[in-house]
């Protein structure tokens, strides 16, 4: 198991594909791990050089306590990418991932050569995240999991894939109470949503139609009129697109040489 240690916390990541082709870094949503990109590999190994980690507070790194940032996580994933050897990547997010991916673009923007922003946004609700990190910490991540369940998937989805929403209820509530208030607070503090027009790469941003948590009106379309040359797509899925977005990405080229295409 490759682990990278930063700043005293050990990060779990995984790295497939050939390192002749061009560096995609995926980064998971809060309550989840690497595993959430799992039906997209087939998709992308093909074509990219793949770099996966757990965010600290997830999966196997670790969960030191206290309260997480945005840019804390992005300069996780920097020494991550310094780990793997990886100079310059894509940068792709999925929710608390897409915030992270932003932040990097903003302040790493050296290392960022585009952004795939998917089912995500840089305006939350702060109350909501404020009250989520005290039911966090106060009665572990059980306590939020049924609301959570809820906005990952659409109910079609919760009703027609139920062992595979079984299994992200289970991975959830499992799931480290620390790292996942942590990750939390860093959402709750966000403050990238005046910052986004020095994003100067190509980008994506993937909004899901079912998606209750970060839909296109408010939060793709912000992010969409924000960041300069931003192309934006709407694909039928909720907030975790987990067979939807590698069916768009098999179709989309990822091109991070030409200034305003990804």
């Amino acid at each position: 198991m490759p682990f990278t240690k930063h700043n005293g916390v050990r990060l779990y990541w995984k790295e497939q594909g050939s390192a002749e082709l061009p560096a995609i870094v995926l980064i998971n949503s809060i309550g989840t791990d690497m595993s959430l990109w799992d039906k997209a590999l087939p998709h992308l190994l093909p074509h990219y050089r793949l770099i996966r980690l757990d965010n600290r507070g997830h999966g196997a790194s670790d969960a030191p306590g206290g309260d997480y940032s945005l840019d804390v996580l992005g300069s996780d994933t920097v020494a991550v990418m310094d780990a793997a050897n990886v100079e310059k990547a894509i940068i792709a997010g999925i929710s608390l991932g897409g915030m992270i991916a932003m932040d990097m673009a903003i302040n790493h923007p050296r290392r960022v050569a585009g952004l795939a922003l998917i089912c995500t946004s840089a305006t939350m609700d702060k109350a909501i995240w404020t009250d989520r990190v005290a039911a966090v910490r106060s009665n572990g991540t059980e306590a939020i999991a049924d609301a959570a369940i809820n906005r990952f998937f659409s109910p079609k989805f919760i009703e027609n894939r139920a062992a595979e929403v079984s299994s992200a209820w289970r991975a959830l509530v499992n799931s480290s109470d620390t790292g996942y208030a942590g990750c939390a607070a860093a959402i709750r503090d966000m403050d990238i949503a005046d910052r986004l027009g020095a994003i100067a790469v190509p980008t994506l941003v993937i909004t899901g139609d079912d998606d209750i948590s970060t839909p296109f009106l408010g939060h793709g379309e912000f992010l969409a009129a924000s960041i300069p040359d931003a192309k934006a797509v709407r694909l039928k899925t909720g907030h975790l697109p987990l067979s939807r977005i590698q069916q768009h990405w098999h179709r989309q080229s990822f091109d991070s040489s030409a200034p305003n295409r990804l």
